[in-house]
């Protein structure tokens, strides 16, 4: 018995496909600053912050790492408009994507900071730098340097995760194919042509993350 696909017919409604790419790659770019920073925080926290902090930091990484981004989500987008908080879709999405990026990176983060030998602070205090200087101009980007590719891993799994946030109707990628599925029952083709652009987007987010890393956050340009 012989399968007759129709990619034509997908493709077809490539303004869905656009559009869920955009919003795809938009969710991906903010939750990646924010989760980001947020990690560095509770890195920061966590290694140099004083105890109370530290414990306020530690149990956060460890409640996001041990539950599933799914129930996280839908804690934000439910959970929140019970306490009086009414978020749309997207923005649920993006604190969501952020809470859980900032807990996989604080540890990542945290791993490349106690990688950074002792004697480089103690230097820098030597030179009358500030605690805050010290951390900024003298741990961190070292510490980036060595766990960016990890990092930028971690990024990529938060992107594919926003396949999720398709569930709480946020127009990304997944809800696009989903959505012309249910017009023209095309389920086999659409979601083959969803992957490929998955894997293309991986690619692409990987190597201009692999190229901005370098020049603007450590190390200086490399040619």
């Amino acid at each position: 018995m012989l399968i007759e696909l129709d990619f034509a017919a997908v493709l077809a409604e490539w303004p869905l496909l656009a559009k869920g790419v955009v919003w795809t790659l938009g969710l991906t770019a903010v939750s990646a600053v924010l989760g980001v920073a947020l990690g560095v925080a509770c890195a920061w926290a966590r290694t140099q912050g004083p105890t109370p902090l530290r414990w306020v930091a530690g149990a956060y990484v460890e409640a996001i790492r041990n539950t599933p981004f799914i129930v996280q989500l839908f804690f934000v987008f439910f959970g929140l408009p019970a306490a009086g908080i009414r978020l749309s879709p997207e923005v649920a999405s993006i604190i969501a994507m952020v809470i859980n990026l900032g807990a996989y990176s604080a540890e990542i983060v945290r791993a490349g900071i106690d990688a950074t030998p002792r004697g480089q602070t103690e230097a820098a205090l030597s030179l009358a730098l500030t605690r805050a200087q010290t951390f900024v101009y003298v741990v961190l980007p070292p510490a980036l340097k060595k766990v960016w590719p990890a990092l930028v891993s971690q990024i990529i799994i938060v992107m594919l995760g926003s396949a999720v946030c398709g569930q709480i109707s946020t127009q990304e990628l997944s809800y696009a194919a989903n959505l012309i599925q249910s017009r023209n029952f095309r389920a086999f083709e659409a979601f083959i042509i969803a992957t490929l652009i998955y894997l293309a987007l991986s690619v692409a987010v990987r190597a201009t993350l692999n190229w901005l890393g370098p020049r603007f956050l450590f190390g200086g340009r490399r040619g």
